[in-house]
């Protein structure tokens, strides 16, 4: 998803903490400054919700509004998907258990 966020930002150190707001939100790719007075954040993420991340900018920057949402048609990514269980003959999964080496001690903090 690609939304493009107007916020107020009179500084440098206004801008900074507007970057660090948006990149620190959950499910955000990339963000840039864009228009001619840098008022304006241009997000590119997964996931991200617009209205959330337009809020949350509102409470540490000051007034911010969203300019435009529109979902990427590009390259998908693919999922690191985890891989699938080895299978043994009858299509059992395997399972490989290992021994703790603390199992069969005595407990070393005993008090008697």
């Amino acid at each position: 998803m690609k939304m493009v966020v107007k916020v107020t930002m009179s500084d440098e150190k206004s801008r900074s903490k507007a970057l660090k707001v948006v990149v620190g939100f959950s499910g955000v790719e990339s963000a840039s400054l864009k228009g001619d007075d840098k008022s304006q954040i241009e997000v590119t993420g997964d996931g991200v919700d617009a209205v959330q991340l337009t809020s949350r900018l509102r409470k540490s920057v000051g007034h911010a509004e969203l300019v435009s949402a529109s979902a990427v048609d590009g390259e998908k990514k693919e999922e690191n998907k985890p891989p699938a269980a080895y299978l043994w003959p009858y299509n059992q999964p395997l399972y490989v258990y290992q021994e703790l080496p603390y199992a069969h001690q005595q407990d070393p903090c005993s008090i008697m």
